[in-house]
């Protein structure tokens, strides 16, 4: 007889040290209960050489552990070529030392499937890992994931070498729209014609949502509605879209992982943690081809339906390498986002290093943040910025032809527009930016009540304030260098 039984919980939880002495309340979270039971993929037929699909095994193993009550789904060493994996509830994805997961390069293996990208209700092909309203799921252990995400993403020349540029754009079936611009194939080119940004802005037929489907790629880890969740200790690489998408999630755990795309990947965000309630993110690392840490609640009308705020998180000892912010809100946060602690962190050669984000028609209210520790090196742009004119472009492409707006004419104020208040910013030594800070408002909706205590930047020039008001500043020494 099979005998099954729980992880034990520690008497002392080892995460409730992150959410004691918060300057807002946070209940405590715990790592998700999984039965002990444990199979092997291998036992499913599995090959471990990367040859042929284990999509089949994967989906059976999953099943069987489901039909028992839950368990782990031990992944050996080798190279586990699949298409999509779907989790369910008290399921743990368990990688060991050498276990490589790939999803293959091959879109009929992604079906369309109704869910929201960058904030907005829209179809997309199936993430490589998804699960949908479940519970007590976990993805651990000490071996990577890759999403083949250079199957899927177009290219910009301006962010490559000129013998990198050659390589890419050699591979087959890809298409040169433009001199400096490359897409992986026809179909993605007729995709960017029909969309707006990522998201087709019109009506479709059927017929021609499937003529787009490589345009419409997929984030890699998509959890939907989930609760108690833990991401731990796995490399997550490549990803086709944004890398780590937890949407409308409760009581998350993300510790010790490694997120990383090449710096060249188009949308590649490491993290973007949205519409979310109760989240830690622990003491990893992040390595991205967008924004680093991501801070989100959904994009104008359909995020404001939603009405789902980003709320009580804590982000505490993480280290951002290469990314267009280090940690970023917006700029899709229109059911809003608060209670948000980050602390003791490190971003080193980010685009910007705090980075806040929006634009009229979001709508949404983004308060209670407290930043607390924070060392930032090689920041290329902005040590900190308030910038209420995202126009879909990072902050080093906008710097670099002079489209910044400066002034605006005043607007109504309404439902859509974007308030930014009560954000408290401290202990922040920038050594290295191109500039030390950016407060950038509306007319019609200034950002109000930023606190900035014991900062100190070094940068070519100085701090710009517009459309602010409220703004303290104690200990704040800006030293510019040229």
């Amino acid at each position: 007889m099979l005998l099954c039984t729980t992880m034990s919980v520690a008497a002392q939880n080892p995460y409730k040290q992150y959410t004691e002495g918060l300057p807002f309340a946070m209940p405590e979270i715990s790592a998700p209960a999984i039965p002990s039971r444990e199979v092997i993929l291998s036992d499913f037929g599995a090959d471990a050489t990367g040859r042929q699909l284990c999509t089949t095994a994967f989906a059976e193993a999953i099943a069987s552990l489901s039909a028992q009550g839950g368990g782990r789904l031990v992944v050996p060493r080798g190279i586990w070529l699949t298409g999509p994996i779907v989790l369910l509830s008290n399921i743990e994805l368990h990688l060991q030392e050498g276990a490589v997961i790939q999803f293959a390069a091959d879109e009929d293996l992604y079906p369309l499937i109704q869910t929201s990208f960058e904030g907005l209700d829209t179809r997309r092909c199936q993430s490589p890992i998804s699960a949908v309203n479940q519970e007590n799921i976990a993805i651990t252990g000490h071996g990577a994931i890759d999403g083949n995400g250079q199957y899927w993403r177009p290219l910009k020349k301006g962010k490559v070498t000129e013998s990198q540029w050659r390589e890419m754009t050699s591979r087959p079936g890809g298409v040169l729209k433009r001199p400096d611009y490359w897409v992986p194939c026809e179909g993605y080119a007729r995709g960017e014609e029909l969309s707006s940004m990522n998201v087709p802005n019109q009506e479709l037929t059927e017929d021609q949502w499937l003529s787009i489907k490589r345009f419409l790629r997929p984030v890699m880890v998509s959890l939907v509605g989930c609760k108690n969740v833990l991401l731990q200790d796995v490399i997550f690489q490549n990803s086709p879209a944004w890398n780590l998408h937890p949407l409308m999630c409760e009581n998350i755990i993300i510790e010790r992982v490694l997120a990383r795309n090449p710096f060249y990947a188009q949308n590649g965000d490491a993290l973007d943690l949205e519409s979310c309630r109760n989240a830690l993110i622990i003491n990893s690392k992040f390595d991205a081809g967008d924004d680093g840490i991501c801070i989100k609640s959904g994009k104008d009308a359909d995020g404001r339906r939603r009405g789902r705020p980003c709320e009580n998180v804590v982000v505490d000892g993480c280290t951002v390498f290469a990314g267009h912010g280090g940690f970023v809100v917006g700029s899709e946060m229109s059911g809003g986002v608060n209670n948000i602690m980050v602390r003791q962190c490190q971003f080193l050669g980010t685009d910007v290093g705090l980075r806040f984000k929006s634009t009229r028609g979001r709508g949404g209210i983004v308060e209670n943040i407290f930043i607390d520790g924070i060392s930032m090196t090689d920041i290329k742009t902005y040590a900190l910025t308030f910038n209420m004119y995202y126009g879909g472009r990072s902050v080093a492409e906008v710097l670099a032809d002079g489209s910044q707006p400066t002034e605006q004419p005043t607007m109504p104020a309404t439902e859509e527009t974007p308030i930014f208040r009560n954000i408290d910013i401290r202990n922040v030594v920038c050594n290295g930016a191109g500039y030390a800070m950016e407060f950038n408002g509306l007319p019609e909706m200034p950002i109000d009540g930023i606190h900035l205590k014991d900062i100190v930047i070094r940068a070519k020039h100085d701090a710009t304030f517009q459309y602010s008001r409220d703004i303290t500043r104690d200990n704040v020494n800006i030293i510019l260098e040229q």
